[in-house]
């Protein structure tokens, strides 16, 4: 790749802040705004300047150069990764990509990277468009999914920290668009195809395939492109944790203290089978028309083996032995219930989205755009879960060293005798949910610009788009306690584990201090046992648990690009002001109780409808000073937002759920979520100010500090009202919320946090090639830092900035030469708060600590068109461990997760 020439056009020989941003506006023209579309980087350009005289890069060097040319021509804050060529992007997974961008963080999946964070705020709070457009995720209840999204969809993923106006507003930490590539780039027909084999060492060393292929091509005399890509995959992954679910507090020698009381065991054996598709039609008949004509279809079937031991300690029958740091580090629990519980779950996971848009250019400056997107995500998930449940003499649990947990039972969890029929205190099958979700979008917009020469000005747009978005919950349950003549425990209807059981074994690879291996159900044969027996178990809908969201936004924006000079240096930019009106419904249901037993579901017996809207108003500034041909500095202002959100533990509707308890006996466990129609959205006012420094091929450093204002935010807590649906609820000496047969109540009520939470931090990277230092030319590295400060606010009490790590480190330095490359890469995160709504792990006080992961890759191109790689996934076998209550010396979790290896080929023509 060809390394351009120096541009030497027009170049030269908190009172405080908001009087500077004040300047800056003024000198800019403070005139209404038009901000300038992402840029596309020219994949044969490397926009890093040497001074000197031309440079050619090949191969990663060049996705780096390319990516560094974009994020200088953007006038935006942004950063991003280029594909090196079609098929070959830089990573074997789009989230594991972007998390070496500076500012974002990964959050894993069985070892696995699958949703982000930019700025210290979690999955739910950012954008992802695709070519500008939202791309609805299977499962808007946790964050974009990128994990469904394979590699060789993107041409290039950029990282947008400060907005223009005419961007969907959504991204109140930032927005992650992922470019398509575009069919006329390319001058010639090309093929790619590709497979790989890959292993994951913890889950049976199998080996599983992938398969791409693509195809660009131009058409009638190069006025017509078109493009399709087409893939499958398949992966197993492995996951075990042993973890601390629910403490009790006890007082000892007058102090009070947490004490253990749910231990629990769980192996995740994941199986996946990934097929995607996209393509493209790009149509330039002349120099005034193009159409554009997008779609993109991912799926994504997944199946879960989750084996899990609950040790239900008495709290009336804990002893501690030990007690430092606040809690007890050595606890006996004596007669106490264990429950084997092994569960089978099927998700199938669906995006898609179809994009048409056309574009013409006329005299005189004017430009006019349409676009129309539609894009649904759809999650199917069901889950059947077999219960035995025993009684254990006695068990020792020794937190002392949180590196080296000791568990000792005094049971054989191996010995099929341990669950004889006469002893079982439970034995339930099915018992699970079904769950149904459906995300969609459809919006249209118009978009009209005109070239002006008005002192700074030079350019003008105002636009439209009118957007309607849906969500769609419809929760269902199989539970053998729906039946009135269900079997009991000691019934015959089941298969004895001593004829048919499923080994467990290597539990935490092995871990000598702790039971590693025990008998688990055969679902099989339970499901067998009771289709034999005649007894079908209905799929009951729950009312309680589903509901409608549908809200419809309808946007203006005008915006001013700046074009002009600074004491004779270029300044470019826009200013901008966005105009959204949000009308929210949510339909619900209203509910009763069902007559008999059975409480996990209830009975519909009439909906309620909550409407709300809203306006906003989103002014923004960006500005690009060019002091030097090498030298750029940045200052952005903005407004952003983000509508009321979902994750794992909240819903816009008033929502319940019950599930029977082995311990107490008798009783329920009943899951409540007052629900979040009537919230605020979320918005922040935020500011960036940076300076980049490119200076060399592929080389560059910049640094950026950001501060954002976050007004409305929500935040959940678990709260014990004085009564619930008529009945008395009140807190239990153990903590928990119960009613007077002793029900558990766990209600979740989220709020807007009327405080203003502010984050700030300071974002560095480096890029660098060495072939100027060294005597072996193709040595490089990347490297960024990233520091976030919130403020401190205690989870429960306000709108809390979790998942976030305050420091983040991503290191890759790499060879390469004509035929050859190798790449190590380093990413450190410092530790992060959790609660339920970010993990199962972690219901209570749960803190993972900092931790660093290596991946190694390395490729043989021994001609233009044929080339391998290999490359290993967690080589240093990192793994994620957490400690409670911000306690590092008071153990609440270890996991364990290995390495995987992969070898890959493709062949282009």
């Amino acid at each position: 790749m060809t390394v351009s020439q120096p541009n030497e056009k027009r170049r030269p020989t908190r009172t405080g802040l908001l009087h500077g941003t004040a300047w800056l506006v003024a000198v800019a023209g403070a005139a209404p705004a038009l901000a300038q579309t992402t840029p596309t980087a020219d994949t044969a350009q490397a926009a890093a300047e040497d001074g000197q005289n031309e440079i050619t890069v090949t191969g990663y060097r060049q996705s780096i150069a390319s990516a560094l040319a974009t994020k200088r021509k953007d006038i935006r804050v942004s950063d991003g990764i280029s594909a090196e060529d079609i098929g070959k992007f830089p990573a074997q997974n789009i989230t594991e990509s972007i998390q070496r961008i500076s500012g974002v963080q990964m959050q894993n999946i069985n070892g696995r990277g699958a949703t982000i964070s930019i700025r210290g705020l979690g999955p739910q709070y950012a954008l992802t468009t695709i070519n500008g457009q939202t791309f609805k995720s299977a499962d808007f209840t946790d964050g974009f999914r990128y994990d469904i999204i394979q590699t060789e969809l993107a041409n290039a993923v950029q990282v947008i920290k400060s907005p223009t106006a005419d961007m969907d507003s959504g991204g109140l930490s930032g927005t992650v668009n992922i470019n398509t590539l575009k069919p006329l780039d390319y001058k010639t027909r090309k093929v790619v195809l590709s497979a790989k084999a890959q292993n994951s060492e913890y889950a049976g060393r199998a080996i599983t395939p992938k398969f791409g292929a693509s195809y660009v091509d131009q058409l009638a005399g190069g006025t017509l492109g078109v493009y399709l890509n087409l893939g499958y995959q398949k992966l197993k992954d492995r996951a075990d944790y042993l973890f601390q679910d629910r403490w009790a507090t006890q007082n000892v020698n007058g102090a009070t203290i947490a004490v253990p009381r749910r231990p629990r065991y769980r192996r995740i054996d994941r199986s996946i089978d990934q097929i995607m598709g996209s393509g493209g039609v790009q149509w330039r008949p002349n120099d005034q028309w193009e159409i554009d004509a997008n779609a993109i279809y991912a799926r994504d079937d997944t199946h879960y083996d989750v084996n899990q031991q609950v040790f239900l300690f008495n709290t009336a029958r804990l002893t501690p032995v030990s007690v430092a740091n606040g809690a007890s580090m050595v606890t006996t629990a004596t007669n106490f219930t264990l429950e084997n519980n092994r569960q089978e779950e099927t998700r199938k996971l669906s995006s898609q989205g179809y994009t048409l848009s056309a574009k013409w250019r006329g005299e005189d400056g004017w430009t006019a755009r349409a676009v129309g997107n539609y894009t649904r995500g759809h999650a199917y998930s069901r889950e059947d879960a077999a219960i035995l449940g025993v009684t254990i003499p006695s068990a020792t649990l020794d937190i002392t060293d949180p590196f080296n947990v000791k568990y000792s039972v005094a049971a054989n969890l191996t010995d099929p005798a341990l669950y004889n029929r006469s002893t079982l205190v439970r034995n339930e099958f099915p018992v699970g949910a079904t769950r149904r979700t459906t995300g969609k979008e459809i919006s249209g917009q118009g978009d009209v610009t005109k070239d002006v020469s008005l002192g700074p000005i030079s350019q003008f747009a105002v636009g439209a788009k009118y957007r309607h978005e849906s969500f769609v919950r419809d929760v269902g349950r199989h539970d053998l306690a729906s039946l009135a003549n269900r079997p009991g425990a000691t019934a015959t209807v089941f298969p004895a584990l001593s004829s048919s059981s499923y080994p467990v074994g290597g539990f935490l690879n092995g871990m000598g201090s702790i039971p590693t291996s025990w008998i688990a159900p055969d679902i099989g044969a339970y499901s067998q046992a009771l289709a034999g027996a005649g007894i079908s178990v209905p799929d009951l809908p729950a009312p309680e648990s589903s509901y409608t969201v549908d809200r419809y936004i309808p946007a203006v924006y005008a915006m001013a690009n700046i074009d002009t000079t600074l004491f004779d240096a270029p300044l470019r930019g826009n200013v901008g002001v966005r105009y959204e009106h949000t009308l929210q419904v949510v339909k619900g249901n209203i509910t009763a109780p069902r007559t008999g037993s059975y409480t996990n579901v209830t009975n519909k017996i009439g909906d309620y409808t909550s409407r709300q809207d809203y306006q906003n108003v989103l002014p923004s500034l960006n500005l690009v000073l060019e002091p030097t041909s090498r030298l750029q500095l940045r200052f952005a202002a903005a407004k952003v937002l983000v509508r009321p959100i979902l994750d794992a533990n909240t819903s816009m509707a008033q929502t319940t759920s019950s599930v029977a308890n082995t311990f107490p006996a008798g009783t329920n466990t009943v899951t409540v979520d007052l629900g979040q129609a009537g919230l605020k959205p979320l918005t922040a006012d935020q500011i960036d100010l940076g300076a980049e420094w490119y200076y060399g091929a592929a080389s560059a450093i910049s640094v950026n500090g950001f501060y954002k204002w976050v007004k409305n935010g929500t935040f959940s807590s678990l709260v014990c009202p004085a009564s619930f649906r008529g009945t008395t609820l009140s807190r239990a000496s153990s903590g928990d919320c119960v009613d007077s047969s002793g029900n558990i109540y766990n209600v979740t009520q989220t709020s807007n946090d009327p405080r203003i939470i502010r984050i700030r931090g300071v974002e560095f990277s480096w890029n660098q090639s060495l072939d100027r230092i060294l005597p072996v030319d193709g040595f490089g590295f990347m490297a960024n830092y990233t520091r976030v400060i919130p403020t401190q606010v205690a989870i429960g009490t306000g709108f809390t900035v979790r998942n976030l790590s305050k420091d983040t480190v991503n290191i890759t330095p790499y060879w390469e030469n004509r035929h050859f490359s190798l790449r190590l890469s380093a990413n450190y995160r410092s530790s992060y708060v959790q609660n339920g709504a970010d993990s199962f792990f972690a219901t209570e006080g749960h803190t993972v600590r900092g931790r660093t992961q290596f991946d190694l890759s390395a490729g043989y191109t021994p001609n233009e068109t044929l080339s391998f790689a290999a490359g290993i996934i967690n080589l240093n076998n990192s793994r994620e461990q957490a400690y409670y209550n911000n306690n590092p010396a008071i153990w609440q979790e270890t996991s364990f997760y290995g390495r995987s290896f992969y070898l890959s080929v493709s062949t282009r023509f």
